[in-house]
């Protein structure tokens, strides 16, 4: 699929060209990027995305599928560096079964935790608390992943 074929509806897709996803973008690689999640769990939730839209991995080549576990991983040191959680929870739901809220362009998910962090609001309490805005989440989390990639 060439960019002129991507869904106008994928936000992933989408977001790599508006500069309101742009400025969630943290760290960009040849084939896929970084993004601040826009609804986040916990501060710091970030998703590796691969450029191309795909749904499932089978669908993505061996640099694509490779580059997206080497920004998983990147990812994890950054965020340790940055925000000290005492684990990550990282994983992709394929499938709206599965509990995938965008359902054809696949995503690692990366969020931080905390013991006795705020992520049972999300559920109960249908709202999410976050004790740092977006913006500058992604203006702490730029320059350790340029130094940290490097």
């Amino acid at each position: 699929m060439t960019r002129s074929e991507e869904p106008k509806d994928c936000v992933f897709c989408v977001a790599q060209s508006i500069d309101e996803g742009r400025q969630l973008i943290v760290h960009e690689g040849a084939l896929a990027y970084v993004i601040l999640n826009k609804f986040p769990y916990n501060a710091g939730h970030l998703m590796v995305v691969p450029r191309r839209h795909a749904p499932t991995l089978a669908q993505l080549t061996r640099d694509e599928l490779n580059e997206l576990a080497a920004l998983t991983q990147l990812s994890e040191r950054v965020l340790t560096e940055a925000f000290t959680p005492q684990g990550i929870n990282v994983g992709m739901n394929l499938g709206r079964p599965a509990g995938a809220g965008i359902v054809d362009h696949l995503h690692m998910h990366l969020v931080p935790r905390w013991n006795g962090d705020t992520n049972f609001m999300t559920v109960v309490g249908e709202v999410r608390v976050l004790p740092e805005d977006l913006s500058a989440t992604a203006a702490r989390l730029r320059p350790l992943f340029r130094r940290l990639a490097s």
